[in-house]
């Protein structure tokens, strides 16, 4: 069900393809997460100043939120290249050496789903990271033996949706954690007029907004919303995106003025009318959607707690008054 959830931060091919068209290069061009991009300058200038590579660092916050728009601005910022990859689609060691090989110097490494590199895999990362080498061992039986391969010193960037996941050691050969968060409306706003002049769409102050307070904090999703929109506008309207086509448009789409989509509101009203707000389990919720309990936590739960629509207790979720309020039912203590 979630691949086809338009609100869904999690990019597809052709989300992919859009934020390749859109994303900033350098920390000047980035818009938002204005704490993160402070520190790394400070961390970039310091290190270019020195001729070192960049101390390591961990991007972690929900999907969406430009942990890899990032990274590729980190490289850029640092002059280097960058080389991509996942935590999934390195299964051994000699997956993970392979791309160490072929790093230059001050090159950036970087490691999406970090929390899901395998164990063996990541055990290799740790001399990599501290000490700029691997052993990786030759033969077989009696004759096998390992040799010490050197590597030039690189900056590893990794980025999850799930920091508490990270085993200890890894965690703690990062020299630079940052985390990514929701962003404001009004950068959502100035993200939005952005995109639309890249796509040369017409839009007006009004509309961006709309679309900015609806986007659930997430770039990506705005994004998303704004190439919709923009169709609903050429075949409706005359092609302006303001506040009315908009509003018209995400009514259609079903995304409500709280950025709710179809999957949240059953959610919160599962919890509502069903089991009177909780306290219910996530494995519960999750059979009484249809979803994945992973899914919950990790796709709809955040911005929900974030905006004070849900709440976790040791006894499991509850809706909040807030909850209860945006679906004009009558709340009870």
């Amino acid at each position: 069900m979630d691949e086809e959830r338009l609100l869904s931060p999690d990019a597809d091919e052709n989300d992919k393809s859009l934020e390749k068209s859109l994303r900033p290069r350098y920390l000047a061009q980035y818009i938002g997460q204005d704490k993160v991009k402070q520190e790394l300058s400070i961390y970039i200038e310091a290190a270019k100043n020195r001729q070192e590579a960049l101390d390591h660092v961990l991007l972690y916050g929900p999907p969406g939120l430009g942990k890899t728009t990032m990274a590729m601005v980190i490289a850029n910022e640092m002059d280097v290249q960058i080389r991509s990859t996942s935590g999934p689609a390195i299964e051994r060691p000699g997956d993970l050496v392979a791309i160490l090989n072929e790093l230059e110097p001050g090159d950036v490494l970087f490691i999406d789903e970090i929390h899901r590199l395998p164990r063996v895999a990541e055990e290799t990362l740790y001399s990599a990271m501290e000490d700029y080498y691997v052993d990786i061992m030759v033969g077989q039986g009696p004759t096998a033996h390992p040799v010490h391969f050197p590597l030039p010193p690189f900056t590893l960037v990794g980025a999850t949706t799930r920091a508490g996941m990270l085993s200890a050691p890894l965690r703690d050969r990062f020299g630079i954690i940052s985390h990514m968060e929701y962003y404001e409306e009004e950068d959502l706003r100035e993200i939005v007029l952005r995109s639309a002049d890249i796509f040369e769409t017409e839009i007006v102050e009004t509309g961006a907004v709309e679309i900015a307070r609806r986007s659930r904090g997430t770039p990506r999703i705005a994004n998303r919303l704004l190439k919709r929109i923009r169709d609903f506008a050429q075949v409706q309207s005359d092609g302006v995106i303001n506040q009315q086509i908009a509003d018209q448009a995400l009514r259609l789409l079903q995304v409500d003025e709280a950025g709710l989509d179809y999957i949240d509101q059953k959610l919160l009203k599962t919890m509502i009318e069903l089991y009177h707000g909780g306290p219910i389990g996530l494995s519960t919720l999750a059979v009484n959607i249809g979803e994945e309990r992973e899914t919950v936590e990790d796709m709809y739960e955040p911005y929900l707690i974030q905006k004070g629509f849900i709440k976790r207790t040791p006894r499991g979720r509850m809706a909040t008054p807030l909850a209860y309020e945006h679906f004009n039912y009558p709340y009870q203590a």
